[in-house]
């Protein structure tokens, strides 16, 4: 099988040459990436499928077809940091996976993964296979169902209707309804379904030999399409808490949100995530630990104001990325973005877009919050300490203000939290020295 990586942005160009990929591969990989829902307008939402080339865009992970693998990888990079490799990256992407979908990702399984051999994909595959194996060993979650038999002695209660109808000739047997310890149950359903699911996918021989194993073990379980799972029957309790962390891997594997499996006639799979997205809920998440006891509460794609109204209906809804409160005062709107701002040397705005400024502007006078930011990864071309810079808005000295802030996302989890709680106070300390100036210019004004 052909596998290639490229990173976010990057180009790769059609030949033979094993650092290039040719171009019926090329055509059958983008096939398959028109076919997911990232796709967007044109079938170019996460490949351009050029003449020369495919250039991946915002939307990382892996491409598949049955004789070529495309993993594309997000350019997650530290201040200071110059060519960083291919297992560094992944790595960080699958740490920030782990902490947005609750993923049971321990620091001890990741050291012993194999990040320069194998994509996100099969690493996640393995990763899932490993826990599933020790899962079972403990034994496989059973609960008590209800069955109907006809047996020749009685076992639960005698079902009568169906004895002097359906039985009436058979006077031998009887019929029983009676509760029995069964696997074959919802939670077992859905482990079956991402085992089905991740033998198709895998082409690690490992990875294929431990997913024949798991097979076997539930070759007794319901097959059900992953459409018709009945998620809602799991309960999770005392007896089968440890299925928990499994149970989101297996929301991973199975959310048409994150995958999709092409029809057709190219065969092949997609495991994508958009780095927008990822980024916002990974800095909601670190920032939700981060403030957990300072009395500060962070909501997502929150607010759902209006910005526009005609009579008494209103048009243009706004979502903010992240909004603060304090009690229930808006203290503070934050909105990410997965771009790479430049050093402030070659443009004083930074390559900030105006309209991102226009729309915190607006948040600002909706929500009538007078602090606004940009948060943005922080990435080598920078200098090496995140940026932290504060601009009045429409006026100096003003009360409102806009943040513009990066997050390095290199280096451990503890790290992420106390910058962005750092950043958090200093935002916040800022904005309450300018606003306690501007009551005391009020008091004095009014005094004269």
């Amino acid at each position: 099988m052909i596998r290639r990586t490229i990173r976010e942005w990057e180009r790769i160009d059609y030949s033979s040459d094993d650092a290039e990929i040719p171009e019926a591969q090329a055509d059958r990989l983008a096939a398959v990436a028109r076919a997911t829902a990232f796709s967007g307008r044109g079938g170019e939402g996460v490949l351009e499928h050029g003449r020369k080339g495919l250039r991946a865009r915002g939307v990382v992970g892996v491409i598949a077809t049955p004789e070529c693998q495309l993993e594309i990888l997000p350019k997650i990079e530290g201040g200071g940091e110059t060519n960083v490799s291919d297992a560094t990256l992944r790595a960080r992407l699958i740490h920030m996976l782990s902490v947005t979908h609750d993923l049971p990702i321990e620091a001890g399984a990741m050291t012993q993964l194999g990040w320069q051999r194998e994509t996100v994909l099969e690493l996640l595959i393995r990763l899932f296979c490993a826990k599933l194996t020790d899962a079972v060993r403990q034994g496989m979650a059973r609960h008590y169902l209800e069955h109907e038999d006809d047996l020749p002695a009685l076992r639960g209660r005698l079902e009568v209707t169906r004895q002097f109808s359906t039985l009436a000739v058979s006077p031998q047997k009887l019929a029983c309804r009676f509760d029995a310890l069964s696997p074959d149950i919802a939670l077992n359903q859905v482990m079956r379904a991402v085992v089905t699911k991740l033998s198709r996918l895998t082409a690690a021989p490992d990875n294929q030999r431990a997913l024949r194993e798991l097979s076997f073990v539930y070759a007794d379980v319901t097959d059900v399409p992953p459409s018709a799972l009945r998620w809602d029957r799991i309960v999770l309790d005392r007896t089968n808490r440890r299925w928990r962390d499994l149970l989101s891997l297996a929301r991973l594997f199975l959310s048409d949100r994150h995958q999709h499996t092409s029809a057709g006639t190219i065969d092949g799979h997609a495991l994508l995530f958009e780095m927008n997205v990822l980024f916002e809920k990974y800095v909601e998440r670190i920032l939700s630990r981060a403030l957990a006891v300072t009395g500060f509460r962070v909501s997502s794609q929150g607010g759902h104001r209006d910005c526009l109204y005609e009579g008494d209906i209103g048009r243009f809804r706004t979502r903010p990325d992240l909004i603060i409160r304090q009690d229930e005062r808006i203290v503070l709107i934050i909105d990410t973005k997965w771009k790479r701002i430049t050093p402030s040397i070659d443009d004083p705005k930074q390559g900030v877009s105006q309209a991102d400024v226009y729309q915190l502007m607006a948040y600002g006078q909706l929500y009538d919050c007078p602090n606004v930011m940009l948060l943005y990864p922080h990435h080598a071309d920078l200098p090496l300490d995140p940026i932290h810079r504060r601009y009045s808005i429409a006026a100096q000295d003003a009360k409102e203000t806009l943040v513009l802030a990066t997050l390095d996302l290199a280096g451990p989890l503890g790290d992420h939290k106390m910058a962005l709680r750092q950043l958090i106070n200093e935002c916040l300390a800022n904005a309450s020295t300018v606003e306690a100036h501007a009551n005391r210019a009020k008091v004095l004004a009014s005094s004269r």
